[in-house]
C-alpha cells in the first residue's frame, strides 16, 4: 500500500483489522463536473516535495493478508456499484493504488477482460509477489503489477480511465505529491476514486474534508462523494476528475 513506516504497537493493527472487516462508506452526490486533466508533467516540471502537509498518517498493515478476504467485504463495500461508479467496464485500463492483497485487483481484472488491464501498485514487494501468484492461480493475464514508491505511484503516462485508492489514502505520508505524480497517468475524463473513513489520520482513517482538500491541491476536482452503505457517516467515498490546467491549484 502507498503509505509510510512509522513503527506503531500492535494495538493499532488490531484497530485497523477492525477498521477493514467493518468498514464501508459514503454521503450526498454533487452534480458532475466535465472537465478534462492537466497535460502530463515533463521531468522539468516534477513537483518538488510538498512540505506544507504535516499531518499524521497510519502504519501500514504488515499481518496476514487474509483479513482482505472476508466474504462480507465485497458486499460491504458494494465493489460492483463502485466500479460502476467510476466507469470500469470491458477493455477499461484501471489502478490499484495501494493494491494489498490484491482484493480489488482481481475483481476489475475480472470486469475488464482480457482486452482491459488493471496496474497493482504498491510499495512492499512480498505484496506484488503475492499478487502475481494470485493472477496465476486465477488466470488473469490482464494485471501486471508495479512497484511503487512512497511518493509516487510510478504508473505509465496517459494509461488509464480509472483509479481506485481503496482504504489506504490515510497511510500516505506526501498526499498531494502522490496524486500530482498520478495525475499524468489519467487519461481524458478518467476518474479517480478515494475510498476510507473519517479519522485523524493516525488512527486508519482521515477526515473527508482533509482529503478534498488535498486533492484540490494536486489538481483534482470533486466531482461525486456516496455513503450508499454505513448510515454512521464513517466512510465514505469520493470521486475525482483531474482540473483542467488553467484552473489547477498550486504544484509544491
Amino acid at each position: 500500500m502507498m503509505r509510510s513506516r512509522i513503527t506503531r504497537s500492535r494495538g493499532i493493527l488490531f484497530v485497523f483489522a477492525t477498521a477493514v472487516l467493518t468498514g464501508c462508506f459514503y454521503a450526498a452526490p454533487q452534480i458532475a463536473q466535465q472537465v478534462k486533466p492537466a497535460p502530463a508533467a515533463t521531468a522539468a516540471t516534477q513537483p518538488a516535495p510538498d512540505a506544507s502537509i504535516n499531518r499524521p498518517t497510519s502504519e501500514p498493515y504488515q499481518g496476514d493478508l487474509s483479513i482482505f478476504e472476508d466474504r462480507q467485504r465485497e458486499a460491504n463495500l458494494q465493489i460492483g456499484r463502485v466500479m460502476d461508479l467510476l466507469g470500469i467496464k470491458e477493455s477499461s485500463r484501471v489502478a490499484d493504488v495501494g493494491a494489498g492483497s490484491g482484493w480489488f485487483t482481481v475483481r476489475a481484472a475480472k470486469r475488464v477482460g482480457p482486452g482491459g488491464k488493471v496496474y497493482a501498485v504498491e510499495i512492499n514487494k512480498d505484496y506484488l509477489k503475492h499478487i502475481e501468484n494470485r493472477a496465476a492461480k486465477e488466470q488473469l493475464s490482464n494485471i501486471e503489477t508495479v512497484l511503487g514508491a512512497e511518493d509516487d505511484p510510478r504508473l505509465p503516462a496517459n494509461a488509464l480511465d480509472a483509479a481506485l485508492i481503496l482504504k489506504t489514502y490515510h497511510e500516505i505520508a506526501q498526499p498531494v505529491r502522490v496524486l500530482q505524480r498520478l495525475k499524468p497517468s489519467l487519461r481524458e475524463n478518467a476518474l479517480l476514486g478515494i475510498i476510507d473513513r473519517n479519522g485523524k489520520g493516525d488512527d486508519h482513517g482521515l477526515d473527508r474534508d482533509q482529503v478534498v482538500r488535498e486533492a484540490e491541491r494536486a489538481g483534482f476536482v470533486l466531482v461525486d462523494q456516496y455513503d450508499f452503505v454505513k448510515p454512521d457517516g464513517m466512510d465514505y467515498f469520493l470521486i475525482f476528475r483531474a482540473a483542467p490546467a488553467s484552473s489547477s491549484t498550486t504544484r509544491d
